[in-house]
């Protein structure tokens, strides 16, 4: 944890039209996360780390734009596992391009990418077959980009294969969350052994797909964000519920 005696903390204000939107309004002016510099990285720690997981919030200005960079470098070189969530949030952005610029920046630097529907539109431009999307942005180096879907997610990895996990649809509470309740199991099924990339496997990512959908679908039916995560055992019981296939 590092302390900013200056900056506040940032505080986003949600408010919920319907059970799957969510509207954001963010109170950053600018917020003390943006104000994380390099030198103020755990060095020890990104070294040792399986996975480092980031999104495009740190990337909007300096200097935690330098730090974001930093910190995929230094975990990168030394082997971890790099997740971006683009999660655009078009307020905290001075415009739409300038998201643009410094996420596709980013792709070519981290192995996994985490996307919903309207950032796939904003990497891809609106109207191109999400297939053709899809491969665009592992094109670039990725080795897996994962798309969620409200109700569904789906993965595409190199070279061209595509998987898809569908679970029996769920009474949506509080949709909220589910797209970071998605990748933080995601996350954890895949660094679950020392390497990695053996999770990479077809046969693995399908099962790791699986695990994070019934996360997501658990998360959904709660309100709010952090009370409505799932313990690993409730996961299971849900997945023991669903059909093998569907």
């Amino acid at each position: 944890m590092r302390i900013d005696d200056d900056a506040r903390t940032t505080m986003a204000i949600i408010a919920l039209p319907d059970a799957n939107t969510a509207e954001f309004v963010f109170y950053r002016n600018p917020g003390a996360d943006l104000q994380l510099r390099p030198d103020e990285l755990d060095g020890d720690l990104l070294q040792n780390t399986r996975a480092l997981h980031i999104g495009s919030l740190s990337l909007v200005a300096e200097p935690a734009r330098s730090a974001t960079e930093t910190a995929v470098s230094l975990a990168k070189e030394a082997g971890a596992l790099i997740s971006f969530d683009v999660n655009y949030r078009p307020s905290l952005w001075h415009s739409p391009e300038a998201a643009l610029a410094q996420i596709q920046k980013m792709i070519p630097q981290v192995d996994l990418v985490k996307v919903n529907e309207v950032e796939l539109a904003l990497l891809a431009g609106d109207g191109v077959d999400t297939a053709v999307a899809l491969q665009a942005i592992l094109d670039q180096g990725p080795s897996l980009c994962v798309l969620t879907r409200g109700q569904t997610a789906a993965g595409r990895k190199r070279p061209l294969a595509r998987l898809r996990s569908p679970l029996s649809p769920v009474t949506t509470v509080d949709a909220t969350g589910c797209g970071d309740a998605f990748i933080a199991a995601l996350l954890f099924q895949l660094t679950k052994t020392a390497d990695w990339r053996q999770a990479f496997s077809l046969g693995n990512l399908q099962t790791a797909l699986r695990f994070a959908n019934a996360v997501g679908a658990l998360t959904a039916q709660t309100q709010g964000v952090i009370p409505a995560l799932p313990t690993a055992v409730q996961v299971e019981t849900f997945l023991s519920q669903q059909p093998l296939s569907m």
